[in-house]
């Protein structure tokens, strides 16, 4: 049986990790359709409440119980076979779901379906598509992996005319997803530990390139990553290119930009589209933005709607999110890269925003990530004028590598490695001066130490 047909007999649903992103997102989605909803997860939270309130009975334990009465059992990569609510759900015969299966599952529902992926990029232009489609009046339903304002959460439940969906390729979940349009905004080496090499990644977006349909799918790339363009390849789908060079079919003419927020004309086809001025900093938001622009231009949406919703984009959660202002005028903001790129794309970004002084507080993410692009961050951490590096956040990990954050600050010039958060908001508290930028940097939990420095600064 499909999700679909637990959904259409109201039968029952457990989701493991209930908390998550990605799963909180699809317990409000099986509330809203009806469907009785329990869930487990290792602590409470805000979402696991919310969720709580609108109807899901929750237990804050992974314990076998919780599967007793449920029909279905739907689980991350994550959450391995000896979780004492699989080896349960195996012995009683409840079929277990990948999450990725049913989300991909339930987009067969949807008309037009935008699912936007990439080694980096992915939640900024799955937000600014998401703001695109509100304003054109699409009612969009809305998968996206962090907090947007504009929806007040990470989903947003519309109707079945378009589904924008942020699409992750690790552990290749992405190949379980129905896209009518697929978006490949840029692809490097990244996870892993999961992946073989670069070439494993690549063969990976080119099956997900493959996800459309024959009859009419549409890829959407980046005409300007190698890497991306290697990846369509042999596909035998309409392929949209996007980037700076004139080559491409979509691309951005007559730029300006101002303290780092960029203005520019948009070509589609030889012709001008629209003009855009961006409400969020940095070059590589207006590759974003393009990305985004190409699926709208393909799903017919007014070009004046399209230029209004990206400028009603002011940014989702940690993406270079500001934080607040210390007595002392240092600015505190928060962003999410974790990969040498983004961090390369976030510091040119801050680059152009007149600070005096960068200070970045940057908490590497996972040890395989550490040790595989190890040269890369030190050159990333390079480009601030001091980096304070955090303890590894181990995520899924073990530290049997042997890789510590020391190692990179020993590689950075002026840098320093501290082994609690305590001690790092100790070190900026003293040492922040009027006219200093300071970024939390990272995909943990590093952004605990920006609000609190903003909070006892009160």
């Amino acid at each position: 049986m499909t999700i679909r047909e637990y959904i259409s007999k109201k039968k029952p649903i457990h989701i493991i990790g209930i908390g998550g992103v990605s799963m909180s997102a699809l317990a409000e989605l099986l509330l809203s359709l009806g469907v009785p909803v329990t869930g487990s997860d290792k602590s409470h939270s805000k979402v696991a409440e919310r969720l709580e309130r609108l109807g899901a009975k929750i237990t804050y334990a992974h314990l076998a119980e919780n599967v007793e009465n449920t029909s279905l059992v739907v689980r991350t990569a994550a959450v391995h076979d000896d979780n004492p609510e699989i080896i349960r759900a195996r012995e009683k015969n409840i079929p277990v779901m990948e999450r990725a299966e049913a989300w991909g599952n339930l987009m067969t529902d949807y008309k037009n379906v935008v699912c936007i992926s990439g080694t980096h990029g992915k939640t900024t232009t799955t937000s600014m598509m998401t703001l695109i489609a509100m304003q054109a009046n699409a009612d969009p339903t809305v998968m996206v992996g962090s907090h947007l304002p504009a929806i007040n959460g990470t989903l947003r439940i519309g109707g079945k005319g378009c589904f924008v969906a942020e699409s992750c390729e690790y552990c290749n979940s992405f190949l379980n997803f129905s896209p009518t349009i697929a978006v490949i905004l840029n692809i490097e080496a990244d996870h892993l530990d999961f992946f073989k090499d670069l070439d494993d990644i690549i063969h990976s977006f080119h099956m997900f390139a493959l996800r459309t349909p024959e009859k009419n799918g549409v890829v959407i790339v980046n005409g300007d990553d190698k890497n991306a363009m290697k990846a369509v390849e042999k596909v035998d789908r309409k392929i949209i290119t996007f980037g700076l060079n004139k080559n491409c079919d979509v691309y951005a003419e007559n730029i300006t930009s101002k303290n780092g927020y960029y203005s520019f004309d948009i070509i589609i086809n030889g012709e001008k589209y629209t003009n855009v001025t961006l409400s969020v900093p940095g070059k590589h938001n207006m590759l974003n933005a393009l990305a985004a622009v190409a699926a709208a231009y393909e799903l017919k949406m007014p070009s004046e709607k399209v230029a209004e919703g990206l400028e009603k984009f002011t940014g989702s959660s940690r993406r270079f999110q500001k934080i607040g202002k210390l007595k002392c005028g240092a600015v505190v903001v928060d962003d999410y890269a974790h990969h040498p790129s983004e961090m390369r794309a976030t510091l040119e970004t801050a680059r152009l925003m007149n600070f005096n002084r960068i200070i970045c507080a940057f908490q590497p993410h996972t040890y395989t990530r550490t040790k595989a692009l190890f040269n890369e961050f030190v050159d990333a951490l390079k480009m601030c004028d001091k980096a304070i590096l955090a303890p590894i956040y181990a995520a899924r990990e073990q530290n049997t590598i042997g890789i510590y954050s020391s190692d990179i600050a020993k590689e950075v010039p002026n840098a320093i490695a501290f082994d609690t958060f305590e001690q790092i908001e100790d070190y900026l508290r003293e040492n922040a001066k009027d006219g200093d930028l300071i970024i939390t940097m990272g995909a943990g939990n590093i952004n605990s130490i920006g609000y609190s420095l903003v909070e006892k600064d009160c």
